[in-house]
């Protein structure tokens, strides 16, 4: 399909009439473009975007995502069949992975926050398929994932920093203030606190918080020490011999403004009036204002210029010969700064692009006399791209300082647009992003039968489809939340539309993309022009494939889960022709093939759940004794920085107070429900430490009893019990009571796995599955454990209990290592769980509890039919206020969508 659009699209340009500036194609332009063409059709661009259904998140929430995959112009992908997804801590740890099946070019997933799992913090999610990794990470689906916890957090705390790097030492000023969870200030509490970067501690001192809780903490590292990698920590003392630390990161401590002037078409020229962008950025990476005068190296005010939105502005300037200029700066606090602006070229052409006409791109080459000299009547050349593919094409010879030509946009979709001008040897020597923005998009319509309704009150809302003003069969997935319990900036956004037609093609962080798309005016078109003018884009290098460098093809589209390896004999020689056996014994499947010539053998598209394990076996084969397999294997997908960092919340506790608080409501709501269940459930004999003699003396009840259900999402056991225990701390690779270290007793707990002591790095070889419970003693109580291992306070792991069976000797044979078979357990599908949404069939009144619900309904399987037309139906909760629900989707031609609607709830 890619290749036909594309046959097409070049049959057309080809064809198609250019401005009377411009005449036909030459041979010239012939190799430009089937050079190009080349790429997008063995290199197709493929993307995923993922539909949350909030913005932020709370521990103990779920998220729910839908995937959508497309390729070239958005059209849904017929190349992978798997998308996985990633989540990493903001210090770069991988929590956990999905791998989900993609039906229909669409996935949908869930990710349950279980407090064993995720703390309060700053995460980092992307997506990709394999295919995509042959692209750089920059491309991937990126996410700055923001996840608050006022249930387990008992200090909340807002903090800003100040700060600055001179003579090769960096200076830090930190202000933090100190609440319990109804506000109150922590006021006259002693604070400890130190900085470390790369574990070691550059800083370290003590405080005494104020009546309003604030402490202020100077922070002066040691010379040549960076402290924007570092991490500032501090331990309040809450009372009752209670501590509580909390970390702050210092990547915005020290750093400064940063200001950077791009010239349209890439660089200044003598005598050639030229359109200058300015992008500001403070130190978290977002815009800031700024305003200044650019003057020559003769002190002359040349231009000035003052940003208009987000940091970014633009103003224009003739460069005369033998002139440097300069901007002098004053930024929104009033500090002061200059910066040199770009050399100025003595000789140039240049590409400007004017947007502002509904219809026409406006196009306009000048160049300096040195330049016309040298290549007067020479050919130039302009390809227009979009999503990949070449829409527009044309050629003129050189015989003016100016050219002026007009592009009718109908030869563009909506979404990015870059231009180059080409040299007549083809090297190209300007570059122009810009985009248009047609109203094209999937026509996306929600309705109900009111615009108020009642508490509990079953809503239908009718959704319609259309492309243009034909009836659309579309896919796609529906949010309902309630605004009241998650306040967000709308501006800020990412969609189906900013993503796919906007932000990722770009690298680079793109700040509050919906400001763009929300409701698009002039002044929204005029700063989205300007941003094209500040944003790099790079994912084309013409240089490179008109030299015929086309990349590199190492990760090919996957259509399944494939099982592959090698059958080989114990000296490592192939076996041809060999029969390998497989099984799953969870879906009671089984298959077989035969190996090639090179002993290969493969199972493709094999259905496999995570945690499934697989069997392969080569015991059909005639002296299957002398065989081994060998399992092929993947290398993980590397993690990268995080292109969406600006988008981290720093102050969680305070931006997300609103959330949190209803979040918390719902906390305690649902666990008195769970308890009054709980106490109807009969008692039965669980593993303990009183099984073990030499536990015995520890006291009947433990400090702290963690089942093994709440362990059983684990993927790092240790990690897991960091986060969980509560009277115990982890550090230097041991658990330690958590008062008796604070107050200077660095002696370490004993660790026990079913009675037998362990040291912690054996916890790592634990399955979390496979464990009964964890028991925490602060106290060894008449055991005699302390004075035994020197240790104070005791952990003691309980696992499951292995049914004991009597073993024969053909039993005790097949226990034995036996290399022609093979068990393990591949990365498997997640299983995606389907939103729960309770029915309000009874009064509310007969109605136990109170619905807390942030999220109204969910569903990503929203399918209209040959009409256009769909529907779903859902009961609002308890919550007064407004409710919106949110559609976004793609129909089978590639078109996309979204639609907003707002009805009250009284």
């Amino acid at each position: 399909m890619q290749l036909k659009k594309l046959i097409l699209l070049l049959s057309i340009l080809i064809s198609a009439a250019c401005s009377s500036a411009f005449a036909q194609d030459t041979v010239g332009l012939n190799t430009i473009l089937n050079k190009t063409a080349k790429i997008s059709e063995s290199h197709p661009v493929e993307k995923i975007y993922l539909h949350f259904d909030k913005p932020y998140y709370a521990v103990g929430d779920t998220i729910w995502f839908k995937a959508y995959v497309t390729a070239g112009l958005h059209e849904p992908s017929v190349l992978s069949k798997i998308v996985y997804v990633d989540i990493y801590t903001n210090s770069d740890s991988l929590v956990q992975t999905l791998k989900l099946p993609v039906v229909n070019s669409v996935a949908s997933g869930d990710v349950t926050l279980a407090p064993l799992t995720y703390k309060q913090g700053n995460y980092h999610l992307r997506a990709y398929t394999n295919y995509m990794r042959n692209d750089s990470p920059d491309y991937f689906f990126n996410k700055a994932l923001t996840i608050g916890d006022l249930v387990e957090n008992n200090v909340l705390t807002k903090v800003s920093f100040s700060g600055a790097t001179k003579d090769n030492a960096a200076k830090a000023n930190a202000g933090i203030y100190y609440k319990d969870a109804n506000g109150t200030p922590y006021a006259n509490k002693k604070v400890s606190w130190r900085v470390e970067v790369d574990y070691d501690v550059v800083a370290k001192g003590k405080g005494t918080t104020d009546q309003n809780g604030f402490l202020p903490i100077n922070i002066a590292s040691k010379q040549g020490t960076a402290l924007n990698t570092g991490t500032l920590f501090t331990v309040i003392a809450i009372g009752d011999k209670k501590a509580v630390t909390n970390t702050f990161p210092l990547r915005t401590a020290t750093a400064t403004p940063d200001l950077q002037f791009f010239p349209e078409g890439g660089e200044l020229i003598t005598g050639v009036r030229t359109k200058v962008a300015v992008k500001a950025l403070g130190p978290n990476g977002l815009g800031i204002n700024v305003k200044g005068t650019i003057t020559d190296n003769d002190g002359k005010t040349v231009a000035d210029f003052a940003s208009t939105h987000l940091g970014m502005g633009a103003f224009a300037l003739m460069p005369e010969t033998g002139k440097t200029y300069r901007a002098n700066v004053v930024f929104a606090d009033g500090s002061k700064s200059t910066v040199n602006l770009p050399r100025v070229s003595a000789e140039g052409i240049s590409m400007s692009v004017n947007n502002t006409d509904a219809n026409n791109l406006f196009i306009r080459i000048a160049s300096n006399d040195a330049f016309l000299q040298k290549n007067q009547n020479k050919s130039l050349y302009i390809i227009g791209r979009s999503g990949g593919i070449i829409c527009y094409a044309a050629q003129t010879t050189l015989q003016a300082l100016i050219y002026s030509a007009s592009i009718p946009k109908t030869k563009f979709p909506s979404g990015l647009v870059q231009l180059t001008l080409f040299s007549s040897d083809g090297h190209p020597i300007n570059e122009r992003v810009t985009f248009i923005q047609h109203n094209d998009q999937l026509g996306i319509t929600l309705s109900s039968a009111k615009t108020a309704y009642v508490t509990r009150e079953k809503v239908k809302i009718n959704v319609t489809a259309k492309n243009k003003t034909q009836p659309s069969e579309a896919n796609l997935s529906v949010a309902v939340i309630d605004e009241s319990k998650v306040p967000f900036d709308e501006n800020a956004e990412t969609t189906i539309l900013t993503y796919l037609l906007l932000t990722s093609d770009l690298k680079g962080y793109i700040e509050k993309p919906n400001y763009y798309f929300k409701n698009p005016n002039e002044q929204t078109a005029a700063d989205l022009d300007i941003l094209m003018l500040t944003q790099g884009y790079r994912r084309f290098s013409y240089e490179a494939i008109l030299a015929g460098k086309y990349p590199e093809i190492t990760f090919y589209p996957e259509g399944g889960i494939d099982i592959t390896g090698t059958l080989r004999d114990l000296s490592g020689m192939p076996i041809a022709r060999g029969v390998v056996k497989l099984q799953v014994p969870d879906h009671s499947f089984t298959t077989q093939t035969v190996t090639n010539a090179s002993g290969v053998f493969i199972f493709p598209k094999i259905l496999v759940r995570d945690s499934s394990k697989v069997v392969l076996s080569a015991k059909g084969n005639s002296g299957s004794n002398n065989m081994m397999i060998m399992l092929s294997g993947t290398a993980n997908q590397p993690v990268n920085k995080n292109p969406q960092l600006p988008d981290e919340i720093m102050n969680i506790d305070s931006s997300l107070n609103t959330y949190l608080q209803n979040s918390k409501r719902q906390y305690f709501n649902t666990r008195t429900l769970k308890e009054v269940t709980i106490r109807g459930v009969a008692a039965t004999k669980k593993p303990s430490h009183a099984d073990y003699p030499a536990l015995t003396g520890l006291a009947l009840w433990p400090d702290q009893l963690i089942t093994g259900d709440k362990l059983s999402p684990c993927n790092m056991f240790t990690m897991c019990l960091q986060g969980s225990l509560l009277g115990l701390m982890y550090q230097d690779n041991n658990f330690y009571v958590r008062r008796d270290y604070q107050a200077g007793n660095k002696t370490p707990v004993q660790v026990f796995v079913d009675g037998m002591p362990v040291d912690v790095s054996y916890l790592n070889s634990l399955n979390a599955t496979e464990v009964e419970s964890v028991e925490v003693f602060l106290k060894d109580e008449l055991s005699g454990i302390n004075r035994t291992y020197g240790t104070n306070g005791v952990l003691e792991v309980n696992m499951k209990k292995v049914e004991k069976k009597k073993y024969s000797i053909k039993d005790i044979q097949d226990l034995l290592p036996q290399p022609s078979v093979v068990t393990f357990v591949p990365k498997g599908y997640t299983s995606s769980r389907v939103f729960y949404s309770p029915k309000y069939e009874v009064t509310k009144s007969t109605m136990q509890g109170f619905d807390y619900r942030s999220t109204i309904y969910w569903n990503p399987r929203i399918v209209t039919d040959k009409d256009g037309n769909a529907s779903f139906e859902y009961y609002n909760s308890d919550g007064t206020g407004t409710y919106r629900v949110i559609a976004e989707g793609i129909d089978k031609d590639g078109n996309i969508g979204r639609f907003n609607y707002r009805y009250k709830v009284q």
